[in-house]
């Protein structure tokens, strides 16, 4: 497609609406505003128009500022609710300061359009550009109401901070990245995004979500939003609930069930564990004696773990290590004396394991030493020791609960 020949030709483009479906009422709670082209009696994305970088920012400006006009006009006169999503990258918005936009909001404002229900998105990729000025026009922009979106969020983790000081309504994924990056890899980087939503309130939203794992992931991972062919395509009109591709209120409770298994399953481990280790409490001597009854506990936990030791409250082992090698349970009496509290959790665990007086599984984490993802069961012996256990990964890979 010429760029010429789509500025001279503007009423060959529509806009179109993707839905975006909550995950707290199952609904549609808003459209991105997507363009189409039509040339030869098909329609076309304008993707590629917009993305390229040697169509003039000018020429997009007005192609966008003609989609904005169609959608906004649309809406307001068939009375669509919900949140409106309109794509600006940072070179658009710089243009005229910015003013081209918000003057089209301000004139609709009065036509009816609530400015809350106004979401700009811009891309991680745009704060490599002028952050500061950008970051200026943006909170500018939500003075007047206007939410913001960072789109492909996660790309770059350099920018975080700047996320931080913009903070935007809300966080956008990409889905693909699910499938494209390493398992570990991508788990650390949502990980870092579920902690930077929370802290500065915003909401995840997961895009191009073409399958059901991709669905799942995104509900299991704490999205509130959810984007992609496989809830709804673009359409000339904003759609409701009953138009999209799937019962999202069937599938969600799908997950919760799914879920409450897989929780419930991981609940009976820790109950037999428990079991294991309450039956063999009357052999403890006391920390002196702990690598002769860590020598019992071996025997009890030889499928799941592959370590295990004692430490006192304080943090201070008091037994060797015992570790599994082969088939066979080495001892690592070196280890004796070292101290663990300044480790994550430890004094907080430790605290609930002894005013609880129940075991307690830790969440999924890499090895120091042995570099792989693992999960500790820890248990209270007496209110001043307490046994660790660490679970080898083939065995918590053989069973999903342990992986959820």
């Amino acid at each position: 497609m010429d760029p010429l020949d789509i500025l001279g030709n503007l009423h060959k483009i529509r806009p179109v609406f993707q839905p975006i479906v909550s995950a707290i009422n199952q609904d549609v709670i808003g459209h991105e505003v997507l363009a189409r082209y039509e040339e030869d009696g098909k329609w076309h994305s304008l993707g590629p128009f917009f993305l390229d970088p040697d169509v003039p920012e000018e020429f997009k400006v007005e192609v966008d500022q003609h989609v904005l006009r169609l959608a906004v006009e649309q809406i307001l006169e068939k009375g669509t609710d919900g949140l409106l999503f309109i794509n600006r990258n940072a070179k658009q918005l710089m243009i005229n300061d910015g003013d081209d936009l918000l003057q089209s909001l301000l004139d609709y404002e009065q036509k009816g359009l609530d400015m809350g229900r106004v979401v700009i998105e811009v891309t991680e990729h745009d704060f490599d550009e002028e952050f500061e000025t950008l970051n200026h026009l943006l909170l500018y922009y939500k003075t007047y109401g206007i939410q913001i979106a960072v789109d492909h969020v996660g790309a770059k983790s350099s920018n975080i901070d700047r996320i931080r000081q913009l903070e935007p309504h809300i966080l956008k994924i990409d889905s693909r990245i699910i499938r494209q990056q390493n398992g570990d890899t991508f788990h650390d980087i949502m990980f870092s995004m579920s902690m930077l939503a929370h802290r500065i309130g915003a909401a995840l939203l997961f895009e191009n979500i073409e399958d059901d794992y991709q669905l799942y992931f995104a509900w299991k991972h704490g999205s509130r939003y959810y984007q992609g062919f496989y809830l709804g395509y673009p359409a000339f009109q904003p759609v409701d609930r009953e138009s999209l591709a799937l019962n999202i209120g069937e599938k969600m409770s799908g997950y919760v069930q799914r879920e409450k298994s897989l929780l419930q399953q991981r609940h009976d481990f820790i109950n037999a564990w428990e079991k294991k280790v309450k039956d063999l409490l009357p052999k403890w001597e006391g920390p002196k004696k702990a690598d002769v009854f860590i020598e019992g506990v071996t025997k009890e936990f030889n499928e799941e773990s592959f370590r295990m030791f004692v430490c006192h409250m304080d943090g201070q082992q008091v037994s060797s290590n015992f570790r599994k090698k082969t088939d066979v349970w080495e001892l690592e009496p070196h280890k004796r004396g070292s101290n663990w509290a300044f480790r994550p959790y430890f004094l907080e665990n430790v605290m609930q394991m002894k005013a609880l007086n129940t075991g307690l599984l830790s969440g999924l984490y890499s090895d120091i030493e042995t570099k792989e993802m693992v999960r500790t069961f820890s248990f209270p012996l007496t209110d001043q020791h307490f046994l660790f256990i660490d679970l080898r990964y083939a065995y918590i890979y053989e069973h999903e609960c342990l992986l959820a």
